[in-house]
């Protein structure tokens, strides 16, 4: 088992690229530790001397288990509770509120809203009043002015989002369809924007960088906010769910479900290199928020956790899902990090909000020192 562990834990720093096998042992992780944690509680019940060995295993490896099972019971997360503008009011200079959500479109398309009809303009709506000072959205979608569709005006997302909430805003366009509408990443700020720039891994696409500068939150700060969306998975859930209740199934989709599986996280480990690159440059402090499409046992999450500390883990509390479909309620793929200069005081994941198939993320960041 403490074999297992050490190669699983390794696994975590060997791109995909260099072998295929990493990203699969890396996510047995969780398993060695649980096996661990069970060999320790059966030879401790029992008396024996041994149990020490499972147990300082365990200690050593308290890291990897905050990182997928935060364990931190503090009561800061109040003050990310809804509809508190007066602590927003009191809040110290030196703090900035951050909301990420992978919006899925604002399931512009008729399946999308089959279930609900009016899931674009309540989504729209729940943004339009957070009292977060800056957005990042991944998988936006928006109809400038002058777009024909039959919705008329429902998404022209910038300027609800935007000026008619005091927000300054930037949109990454990875593709503009032949009716104008616009697709890609955005970033809302109530901070003044004083920079802004692209990242592109390879050509660009939906699955791409974007970060801004912005003038606060003190009066002589300049923070870099960098937004992101990481490589899809590219696997359908429903054949997931046939690879994993038969043989049969498994049979016929598990092949082809385990290549996407490798050829995915094989770009996302190039694509957080790259982006790592880029946050290493920033003269300014950072903040990272997006849909990484992986879990925090894995090359692209242990890459960035290495110079930033994540959010959810530094006072989050259980596993902290963010992926709203049919898969067991155990991935959290939509992260939020902080540089050294940041000081994590709540991280909040919103599961009541059901727009769309991720839970939007919102964290509060004070800067130290200040």
């Amino acid at each position: 088992m403490l074999v297992g562990l050490l190669l699983s834990v390794a696994a975590e720093r060997v791109p995909a690229g260099q072998l295929a096998l990493a990203p699969l042992l890396a996510l047995t992780v969780p398993l060695w530790l649980a096996l661990t944690g069970l060999l320790a509680l059966g030879w401790g019940l029992r008396g024996r001397r041994i149990a020490l060995l499972p147990l300082a295993a365990l200690a050593l490896a308290w890291p990897q288990v905050q990182r997928g099972l935060p364990l931190h019971l503090t009561v800061n997360n109040k003050q990310l509770a809804d509809n508190q503008e007066s602590v927003v009011k009191n809040q110290k200079t030196n703090t900035l509120r951050l909301l990420s959500a992978n919006v899925r479109i604002f399931n512009v398309y008729a399946h999308l809203r089959k279930a609900d009809p009016t899931a674009p303009a309540r989504a729209m709506a729940w943004l339009a009043a957070s009292p977060a000072d800056v957005l990042c959205l991944q998988e936006f979608y928006q109809e400038p002015a002058g777009t024909r569709t039959a919705d008329g005006d429902l998404f022209r997302v910038a300027d609800k989002l935007g000026p008619q909430r005091g927000r300054q805003v930037f949109v990454s366009k990875s593709l503009t369809n032949s009716a104008g509408a616009e697709f890609g990443l955005a970033i809302f700020s109530r901070l003044p924007i004083v920079g802004r720039g692209e990242i592109a891994f390879g050509r660009l696409s939906q699955n791409h960088a974007m970060w801004v500068d912005v003038a606060g939150p003190g009066r002589r700060d300049t923070v870099r906010v960098f937004n992101v969306h990481l490589q899809s998975m590219s696997m359908d859930e429903n054949d997931i769910v046939a690879a994993g209740t038969s043989k049969a199934g498994l049979q016929r989709k598990g092949r082809g479900l385990l290549g996407r599986f490798v050829r995915g996280a094989a770009a996302r480990a190039w694509q957080a290199d790259t982006l790592l690159a880029h946050i290493q440059r920033s003269p300014y402090p950072v903040l990272l928020a997006g849909d990484l499409n992986d879990l925090p046992y894995s090359y692209a999450y242990n890459r960035l956790a290495g110079p930033l500390q994540n959010a959810w883990a530094t006072v989050g509390f259980g596993p902290g899902n963010t992926y709203h479909g049919h898969l067991p309620p155990l991935l959290r793929i939509d992260q939020q990090f902080a540089g050294p200069q940041w000081r994590v005081l709540a991280c909040r994941i919103h599961t009541e909000i059901l727009y769309s198939d991720h839970f939007p993320v919102e964290a509060l960041y004070e800067l130290n020192g200040l």
